[in-house]
């Protein structure tokens, strides 16, 4: 071009060709990258017997310079729990952050001094942690309003979620169907549908409960009392649930709890139906309420019923916090559903269906594509969910530039300080430098989240192992973040050479 041309360009122009080559040079490169880049890592892989094929990473800087980088990136692999990232990142965009859950009491009676003459409806909405303590203070207000006495019947109406051919079964391998991770969503669920099985030793011997107190539930104590010794962990205590042909559950406990020591444990023993009907008229008579009728489930009719009392539930920030912290199982099968319930269309009749087809509606006006996805449950509890470690990072990317990404990256656990990070990292100096999802199953490792360099670049960073021996290499894992993190650095002589 002669220089006379080059002079009659706009400003503009000069600006436009300034802003098209800064894009070029920080758009992340899509290619694998060299092994030299990801030595360090792989050198822990090769130490713990990990073959390179069965990990797959993805880093892509998201505010600053440097490489993407990509290892076996478009191998669909078992993600575990950071699949809680996909849902939980898409309920904040669907459902909004400030989505609540109401759940309401209805009497198809009237009320007649402390007397309710009718049924009394308990209409579940689907709640991921509808508490004890927020059931009491529904119950309270009933009694406030000047009820004492339901003459007919408490019936529970779970209808909230349309799951014709039910829910999956999950195969544990763990020997443990009680275990309070594999407690299955449902529009009745409350309290998380746990018991706490609590046992202390004192000068009166050994003295057991439940929290909370529940009809129907009786421990057999069965523990030996001592009057010295160190105090045992958790695992050295049995807890062995029996139901009786009446429907009873009793739990023996069995083990050795020296005088001044205390134990506990969290089981789920009894279906959501059960548990809810009987915490709920527990509370009812712990505030003197009585109930002439039984607890049974059922439907609220449409008409000819009254509104008496609702608890709204936390904002979905606060839902989605308490799922990505401790990557809670329920809880977010609970939101899956909802997104599927909130966003039905004329003929659905299953929420499972529903929320699968919304989500991936949803990455697909981001461009992602996800034909290669399985999704079962949104939990990563499964055998069969399947992500690429490049799907994840490019959500992740996405999410970075989302409205709501304060939200989501703020419900990831604070690497080396809380949540399933707490312990990890601790040693590399890089407390607080990064939120990082993880995932654990059989067979599965993994993490998904966003950490910083050293020059303050934050990074989106996936991380998945699927191999029998996963459960060793959690050390290739954190490499992989550790390595991010010092990717400014120059290589050593050594990786370089490599």
């Amino acid at each position: 071009m002669p220089r006379s041309a080059v002079r009659r360009q706009s400003p503009a122009f000069f600006l436009l060709a300034l802003s098209l080559v800064s894009t070029l040079l920080a758009r992340p490169a899509q290619a694998e990258v060299p092994v030299p880049v990801m030595a360090p890592v792989l050198d822990v892989a090769k130490e713990l017997q990990l073959p390179e094929t069965d990990l797959a990473v993805a880093s892509i800087p998201l505010d600053g310079p440097g490489q993407a980088r990509f290892m076996n990136a478009d191998m669909p692999l078992n993600p575990g729990s950071i699949m809680k990232v996909i849902t939980t990142y898409a309920a904040l965009e669907l459902l909004g952050p400030t989505f609540q859950w109401h759940t309401r009491l209805y009497t198809d009676g009237t009320i007649e001094d402390e007397t309710l003459n009718g049924n009394l409806y308990f209409v579940g909405s689907g709640d991921p942690k509808l508490t004890e303590e927020r059931l009491w203070l529904l119950l309270r207000e009933l009694r406030a309003m000047g009820v004492k006495h339901i003459a007919g019947d408490l019936i529970l109406d779970g209808s909230v979620f349309n799951l014709p051919n039910g829910i999956a079964d999950f195969n544990d391998d763990g020997d443990n169907p009680n275990a309070p991770f594999l407690v299955e969503p449902n529009g009745l669920l409350t309290n998380l549908n746990v018991l706490r099985i609590r046992a202390r030793a004192d000068n009166r011997g050994i003295h057991t409960w439940t929290e909370p107190a529940l009809d129907g539930i009786t421990i057999d104590n069965q523990l030996v009392f001592r009057d010295y010794g160190h105090c045992p962990r958790r695992y050295q205590f049995d807890y062995e649930p029996h139901l009786a042909e009446d429907g009873t559950t009793t739990i023996t406990v069995t083990g050795v709890l020296p005088k001044g020591c205390s134990t506990s444990s969290y089981l789920s023993v009894l279906s959501q139906q059960a548990y809810t009907g009987a915490l709920l008229t527990s509370l009812w008579q712990q505030l003197g309420g009585t109930l002439a009728g039984t607890t049974r489930e059922g439907l609220r009719p449409r008409e000819d019923t009254e509104l008496l009392v609702t608890t709204s539930s936390r904002d979905l920030v606060t839902m989605v916090r308490d799922i990505n912290k401790w990557s809670n199982n329920v809880m977010v099968r609970q939101v899956f559903l909802t997104l599927g319930a909130r966003h039905r269309q004329p003929g659905d009749k299953d929420d499972l269906a529903a929320a699968e087809r919304e989500i991936r509606a949803w990455l697909a006006s981001k461009g992602i594509d996800n034909r290669t996805m399985v999704f079962e449950n949104g939990a990563g509890l499964s055998r069969i969910e399947r992500i690429t470690a490049r799907q994840m990072a490019l959500l992740l990317q996405h999410a970075w530039e989302s409205r709501f990404a304060a939200e989501l990256i703020a419900s990831l656990p604070l690497v080396a300080m809380d949540g399933t990070m707490r312990r990890r990292l601790g040693n590399a100096d890089m407390a607080g430098m990064g939120h990082i999802k993880t995932g654990s199953l059989r067979n599965v490792r993994s993490i998904a989240g966003f950490t910083r360099d050293e020059d303050n670049t934050t990074w989106a960073v996936v991380a998945m192992v699927n191999n029998p021996r996963a459960w060793q290499t959690e050390p290739v894992l954190d490499a992989f973040i550790e390595q991010v993190h010092l990717s400014t650095r120059p290589p050593s002589i050594s990786t370089a050479s490599q």
